[in-house]
């Protein structure tokens, strides 16, 4: 909400504006001698501070005179407080409101965002300055970054802001300690709530350490793309011919009956493709048919079936979901079903439980559990099988089409007719069968008779 730039007269303009003057509004009305805020001189250390308030009057205050309860009365005033209309005068770091004896005051109306100052790096850097001959160099870890940072970047000027810093600590050092100490007070809280600490130490450790992750997870998506180009280069059809040759451009279609769904013995690049993955198998019928075979001997088989019916269930109609996801619970989950899956009691649990109102998705967890079993455990014990050895040996290798037969099937090939040719010759062919016809006789004298018969119109 601060503003920063008196020349934004544009759509952000009027309704921040609109929100400050309400602000105002509450701060005048909190600062009523009869009605509003008690303050009173508060002693700080060893320093009384006139005209101090503490967080739960605030709070108090708010709460009664809006009728809201405790915690908004709260985030309203942590509103006041981080647009800087109330400053604390101990906890400098964190503009908050505690409901407790923590003291604060009311910002003097020169540093109401209201008034739109313009926030210049100078004021800024002469503030920075100031800190520094007061504190002897020792300033926060922000501070010290900010004060760096602008010393090199205005070091053509940095004389006179150092000069300009000298002089106001020499005249803040002539004013009554509670009216320097106030003061002070004033004006860190401006510079926080316009120039808030950009990085602390955490901070700083935290974007290197992000910095670091970034790097590492850009170099393992390098190397992943890496291994994921080396392992499909033969599989990709843009990088790799397809065996025996390409059914669109030759017209021999054993490609195609190679690689059908179904097919009872597959090819070695079909079946090396399961080897890359477990997701690869499944998403293969034949793989997964191969599967199911080795399961069948592990005596293992519902876990598979199980899977392929939340499948059906996610990817089927919602007119059957409902009687699909009762038929899967007797079959799969219930106590003493005939297929029963071994999953953990809080999976259970949580699946019985959405199943009372079921929907598409009702069984991804019990799915994503038996997935990751059959994954770390049976696809493992599957690739080292007699079945997947006896497959990876039966698997067909096709060779590439020699040269004179694919010229041979280019010589055969004929090309298709244009449809509006096509469309030509049957019009033609319709026309031909309509004129070269047997003639109704009935039908002919049936059309005269109704000539004959036809009214003539009436004469003028």
């Amino acid at each position: 909400m601060t503003i920063r730039n008196v020349r934004d007269h544009g759509q952000r303009f009027r309704p921040r504006m609109t929100c400050l003057k309400k602000v105002e509004a509450v701060i005048l009305e909190m600062q009523d001698p009869k009605t509003g805020v008690k303050s009173q001189p508060q002693r700080l250390v060893i320093t009384t501070i006139p005209h101090a308030i503490t967080g739960e009057d605030i709070v108090a205050w708010l709460a009664n005179r809006y009728s809201i309860q405790t915690e908004e009365a709260c985030t309203l005033g942590r509103m006041l407080v981080a647009f800087g209309y109330i400053y604390p005068l101990q906890d400098h770091k964190r503009l908050i409101i505690k409901p407790d004896a923590s003291l604060y005051r009311f910002q003097t109306p020169y540093f109401w965002p209201a008034q739109q100052w313009p926030v210049e790096d100078t004021d800024y850097a002469i503030y920075l300055a100031k800190r520094n001959i007061r504190k002897k160099g020792i300033l926060e870890m922000y501070e010290q970054e900010q004060y760096n940072s602008l010393h090199k970047w205005m070091n053509h000027k940095w004389d006179f802001i150092v000069m300009q810093a000298k002089e106001q600590y020499r005249a803040g050092k002539e004013r009554k300690k509670p009216d320097r100490v106030v003061f002070d007070c004033q004006e860190r809280a401006y510079w926080v709530v316009h120039r808030p600490p950009v990085r602390s130490t955490r901070t700083h450790v935290h974007a290197r350490t992000c910095t670091h992750a970034r790097k590492r997870t850009h170099i393992g998506s390098c190397v992943f793309l890496v291994k994921y180009s080396i392992t499909y280069n033969k599989h990709d059809p843009f990088l790799a011919p397809c065996l025996p040759s390409n059914p669109w451009l030759t017209d021999d279609v054993t490609y195609w009956m190679l690689n059908m769904t179904n097919v009872e013995i597959p090819t070695k690049m079909r079946v090396e493709r399961w080897t890359f993955s477990f997701g690869e198998l499944l998403a293969d019928p034949r793989g997964r048919a191969d599967f199911t075979l080795f399961l069948k001997k592990e005596f293992s088989g519902e876990n598979l079936a199980f899977w392929e019916a939340c499948e059906d269930l996610k990817w089927g109609t919602a007119a059957t979901m409902n009687e699909k996801a009762q038929q899967i619970y007797k079959t799969f989950l219930a106590r003493g079903a005939p297929r029963w899956i071994n999953i953990d009691g809080k999976t259970m649990e949580v699946t019985v439980k959405g199943l009372k109102h079921p929907h598409r998705y009702v069984l991804d967890a019990a799915q994503t559990h038996i997935f990751m079993l059959m994954k770390k455990d049976s696809y493992g014990r599957y690739l080292k099988s007699p079945v997947f050895k006896e497959t990876q040996k039966r698997a067909i290798d096709p060779e590439q089409h020699s040269v004179t037969q694919l010229e041979a099937n280019a010589k055969k090939r004929r090309p298709s007719l244009s449809p509006i040719i096509v469309r030509q010759q049957e019009e033609e062919e319709r026309a031909r069968m309509a004129t070269s016809g047997p003639v109704d006789i009935t039908q002919v004298m049936s059309k005269l008779s109704n000539k004959g018969k036809e009214v003539p119109p009436p004469k003028k």
